[in-house]
């Protein structure tokens, strides 16, 4: 089969869904790999490096493909480029997506990444969605270490000593784990929050502080649930309201907070109010993650660093993985290969199976129908 990598057309977008080490393995396969001229150099693959694996360079790499491989959903006119019965497998923001319609109607089988389901144990090297928070947590932390005008470690000098920073991170997934012990390997003091309790141990491990916040018996029994599919809950009002009686102090003593919190399909949730932001301390830095669904800090901007009128620089830097593209695309790769592998059977041969519970799961349109439930 054909198989078709495109260039990202999303402003900021310098990922790429394929590198020379997973075409090499698809060629390997027995397919035919088009890259479309210049598709990696964001990232810092060359054309001659796919060349050299056996990959062609086209202009057009969605002509004459069966499957597209892509970070970005294709959208608008690019949707128009793809053949009937083709494939496409990309982070399609399946809930927000408003051109699904478009890619049945083209009679395309799309298969949205992120979709995956993450409690199996054989699709944990598919999950695109943990091998990129992976890097953006660390990204993170460089990032608020740039903006921010002091040091991280402790520094015993003549001239006096320097203290250490002091980090918070809201959200203890793969993002939030990565920013503690990145955080940490710094020289900062760590302190974390999660609506699962069972991140404490986690955090504990990585050197950080837990800022626990009390939980009844019904409360832990639902957190615990919800933490089998690694998402958040929503817990009580009493819950809230401790939490953020709790957060606003830790937030208010902060010199750098890190939000991670993201709900599949919904807004991000706020965690931090504008009467927290207003307590801080002048030179203080927010990185909000999820800032590009909404935010988890009042007053973040995507795209932009907000100066608070007490000098606290809230940073919405949207797509973080995409600033490190050459290691998000190495993962991301892998991540898509490993998928891609399910489609053919022993012989290489395609074979879509509605019955397999990873392709039905992320299979969102299909013969010409939108088989994703958005509520």
């Amino acid at each position: 089969m054909q198989i078709g990598i495109p260039t990202e057309s999303i402003h900021g977008e310098h990922r790429v869904a394929a590198t020379p080490e997973t075409v090499k393995k698809l060629i390997h396969a027995g397919h035919q790999v088009v890259l479309e001229r210049g598709a990696g150099t964001k990232a810092a693959y060359l054309d001659e490096s796919y060349l050299q694996v056996g990959a062609k360079i086209t202009e057009d790499a969605y002509q004459g493909s069966d499957i597209i491989l892509k970070v970005r959903a294709p959208q608008g006119a690019e949707i128009q480029k793809l053949p009937q019965d083709s494939c496409v497998i990309a982070l399609f923001d399946p809930y927000r997506n408003p051109e699904l319609e478009q890619f049945a109607a083209q009679q395309v089988n799309a298969f949205a990444l992120e979709l995956l389901p993450r409690t199996l144990s054989r699709a944990q090297n598919m999950d695109v969605l943990s091998s990129q928070a992976n890097l953006a947590g660390y990204k993170a932390v460089l990032l608020a270490a740039n903006a921010y005008q002091r040091m991280f470690p402790m520094l015993m000098t003549a001239a006096g000593t320097v203290k250490p920073a002091r980090v918070v991170v809201m959200g203890v997934g793969v993002a939030g784990l990565q920013a503690i012990a990145t955080a940490k390997r710094l020289g900062a003091v760590v302190e974390a929050t999660d609506l699962r309790p069972t991140a404490k141990d986690q955090v504990e491990s990585l050197g950080g502080k837990w800022l626990d916040v009390p939980m009844s018996a019904e409360e832990q029994d639902r957190a615990n649930e919800a933490a089998k599919n690694g998402y958040g809950w929503m817990p009580g009002e009493q819950y809230i309201q401790d939490q953020a009686l709790i957060v606003d102090k830790a937030v208010a003593n902060a010199d750098i907070v890190i939000t991670t919190a993201l709900l599949p399909g919904r807004d991000a949730p706020r965690l931090i109010q504008a009467e927290t932001v207003a307590k801080m301390k002048p030179g203080s830095v927010i990185v909000d993650m999820a800032v590009e669904t909404g935010g988890n800090v009042a007053g973040s901007e995507c795209g932009k660093t907000v100066i608070t009128a007490n000098g606290v620089h809230i940073l919405g830097v949207p797509n973080i993985p995409a600033t490190v593209a050459t290691e998000a695309s190495a993962l991301y790769a892998r991540n898509v290969y490993n998928f891609l592998e399910t489609l053919f059977d022993a012989d290489q041969k395609f074979a879509l199976n509605q019955d397999d519970e990873i392709q039905k799961a992320l299979l969102i349109t299909h013969a010409g129908q939108v088989l994703l439930k958005r509520g």
